[in-house]
């Protein structure tokens, strides 16, 4: 089959779905990866999967600049002959389907990793674009040979109650995985007097960042010299996003390390002790979460969708309530104070990742689903025929 994968970034495509490109093509499919422009775009180039750009405006509302988008999609499609087109996240699910629709490709996926901005932000704009985007998502996400891949069972409730797709058609597969090699416990955990905190994602609002500084402003009262590290950049592109100049004034009062974009995870993580991500944002399966975990890392996290499936409280992880930074430097100061429970659940966390979260089963998972909208269509044109 052609298969064309559509992201709104291309930052994405590289990070997360770059292995499942490389086995759709070693299982003899043609792999084309369109995003917006950036520097990873070669990097995929550089592996052998063909990427061309992608004029899509990440956050953009103009209804005229996104019916271009979908024009410029359903012409690439028809050109390039796609037979299914996979789409992640709820943007590249509309602009994906709808240029599907426009030229008349065989089949689709749509992967929705959290229900996002749109259905989770109190903000006006969100609100007005609730009502025709769930509209849209009907169409997108309906149809007989389309399947939506969703990331959680929470998640797969609420597409479900919303009658956005039909039950049929959803398949859930648990996050986007994560290479338990490459991230794999690397020194004993807890070696330092006091134990150093890691929270890394993209620095907005709703992932709990200033959750997570108002936790260290918490404990530095209380005399704890526990270390916060604070890795990941605004992103200008969300309106969520926070500003440079906040993160710049919290390093400057001795709130937290801020190490901007990391891009050697993998090492960062070997050399801290507790993973901590206080998000109250729709999450599908955080992938920072999962890389923690297959790091041997205790994980503390909120209880919400997502979240609950990475972290059971009390045996591989705690979870506290969102947006209460109190209970959050609780959780960090216990695990400062027992360092035998650090360890415990930091190799239960692991262990977890390696049985549930490991990108070879979702790989798998993922190519089953290519394999049953194939026999699908194949089947269909068998009947067509007689």
């Amino acid at each position: 089959m052609k298969i064309v994968y559509i992201a709104n970034t291309d930052w994405y495509l590289y990070n997360f779905r770059r292995n499942l490109m490389v086995a759709a093509q070693e299982s003899g499919h043609d792999v084309l990866a369109l995003s917006p422009p950036g520097p990873y775009g070669a990097r995929l180039n550089d592996l052998g999967i063909s990427w061309q750009p992608l004029e899509m405006n990440r956050s953009g509302t103009n209804p005229l600049e996104e019916l271009k988008c979908v024009w410029t999609l359903s012409r690439i499609l028809r050109e390039k002959q796609a037979d299914l087109v996979h789409s992640f996240t709820i943007k590249g699910t509309l602009h994906g389907s709808l240029a599907c629709i426009a030229a008349r490709t065989r089949a689709r996926v749509n992967a929705v990793a959290g229900l996002g901005f749109i259905f989770t932000s109190g903000s006006l704009k969100a609100r007005l674009l609730r009502f025709p985007v769930g509209l849209l998502l009907k169409v997108a996400m309906g149809g007989a040979n389309t399947r939506v891949i969703l990331q959680n069972p929470d998640d797969v409730r609420a597409i479900q109650q919303a009658s956005l797709a039909p039950e049929n058609n959803i398949r859930l597969i648990l996050g986007s995985g994560v290479d338990c090699i490459r991230f794999s416990p690397r020194r004993s955990p807890a070696e330092p007097e006091s134990i150093s905190v890691l929270l890394a994602a993209r620095l907005l609002r709703p992932k709990g960042i200033e959750d997570f500084v108002e936790a260290s402003r918490l404990l530095r009262k209380q005399g704890a010299s526990i270390r916060f590290l604070l890795a990941g950049t605004p992103d200008p592109g969300n309106p969520d996003s926070i500003e440079e100049s906040s993160v710049r004034e919290w390093v400057k009062e001795g709130l937290v390390e801020w190490l901007g974009h990391v891009e050697d995870m993998p090492s960062l993580m070997s050399e801290v002790d507790v993973f901590v991500l206080p998000t109250y944002y729709g999450e599908g399966l955080p992938r920072s979460l999962i890389e923690a975990a297959a790091s041997g890392l205790a994980l503390i996290t909120t209880d919400i969708p997502g979240c609950r499936e990475v972290v059971s409280h009390e045996e591989d992880g705690l979870r506290v309530p969102v947006r209460d930074p109190q209970s959050l430097a609780s959780a960090i100061r216990r695990l400062d104070n027992d360092r035998e429970l650090t360890v415990r659940l930091g190799n239960a966390a692991r262990e977890k990742a390696t049985q549930l979260f490991d990108e070879r089963i979702v790989v798998e998972k993922t190519l089953a689903v290519y394999k049953e909208l194939d026999v699908a269509e194949t089947e269909l044109d068998a009947v067509t025929l007689r």
